[in-house]
């Protein structure tokens, strides 16, 4: 297996600063991992004090764009009630623009009630934020396979736009998109009609190839090749030997056995061996959540089993 098809997934709002998050992505970076992820999220979960508080996801990625050369950037996945369509398509595009074409799109309808609670951030019902997120969708996408001198116009149900000049344009076109998720009807249509990756987030491998096949078949009702879609997994990460692994699993608050059902974790050989199980049955990315970003010889660690597989 091949490190670029694996990136390093972070979920800075257990508690990060933007410094921690660059120097893992520094070192993802170094070893030759695909790309450096992290969660759009305002909120530690699970208990934790978040210190020393959220970072904004899209701003962390535009100061990774700079201090980072190589390696892809990206969101797994922001959330559709966070921001406005029009400026968001903006910021995504200048955000592509200073990684010189290096971004990965991940968009969602958001899901954790008790963040947009905690920062006045409206949350509309599950119905209505789907609704939300595929006409955002419309917008963004809109805004960006507009020719130059050229406008952008939609009549929504819920979000208009007149003759929009259409600018800033990213530099990749198209804009590689992620939508990931479980729903068994609107996410796969979702999927079908805007994106280039599709992703299950810790799931079984059963669920998994269950949902694969919904969105290849929303493929098919569209007319659009599923080959044209790839399809990734999130996984959380925990690699080591003996001690060193069950060390890594207390620093993380997970149970050993929990991780090895449940992650890609284990010794090298078991990490090799879940992966290898994973790509079987179809996945051609993951996207592996280190949670202790503190820990850089991790990442190491995670190369060296990667490698082998």
């Amino acid at each position: 297996m091949e490190l670029a098809d694996c990136t390093i997934f972070t979920e800075p709002q257990q508690g990060a600063s933007y410094d921690d998050l660059l120097a893992v992505a520094l070192r993802a970076e170094s070893l030759g991992f695909g790309a450096f992820f992290r969660s759009d999220h305002y909120l530690a979960m699970g208990g934790g004090d978040g210190l020393p508080g959220p970072t904004d996801a899209w701003i962390t990625l535009a100061g990774l764009a700079r201090d980072t050369s190589t390696i892809r950037l990206g969101t797994l996945v922001s959330s559709a009630t966070f921001r406005h369509p029009g400026p968001f398509a903006i910021s995504v595009a200048q955000v592509d623009q200073m990684s010189g074409g290096r971004v990965d799109f991940g968009f969602g309808a958001g899901w954790f009630t008790e963040e947009h609670e905690a920062y006045g951030i409206p949350f509309p019902e599950l119905g209505e934020r789907f609704d939300r997120l595929e006409e955002q969708f419309d917008v963004i996408t809109g805004l960006w396979n507009t020719p130059v001198g050229e406008t952008f116009s939609y009549d929504g149900a819920i979000y208009q736009v007149t003759d929009s000049p259409a600018l800033t344009k990213p530099v990749q076109s198209p804009m590689p998109i992620i939508v990931g998720g479980g729903g068994p009807k609107r996410t796969p249509r979702l999927a079908a009609k805007h994106a280039t990756e599709f992703n299950t987030p810790f799931v079984p491998i059963s669920f998994f190839t269950e949902q694969c096949e919904r969105v290849r078949d929303a493929c098919r009702e569209i007319d659009r090749d599923p080959a044209t879609m790839t399809f990734s997994a999130a996984l959380v990460a925990c690699v080591g030997d003996d001690a060193e692994f069950a060390r890594r699993a207390a620093a993380i608050g997970r149970e050993p056995d929990d991780l090895r059902e449940n992650g890609a974790a284990g010794s090298p050989d078991e990490v090799r061996a879940t992966l290898a199980a994973w790509r079987d049955a179809g996945a051609e990315r993951f996207h592996l959540q280190i949670l202790d970003l503190a820990d850089l010889d991790h990442l190491d660690a995670l190369a060296d089993a990667i490698r082998s597989v």
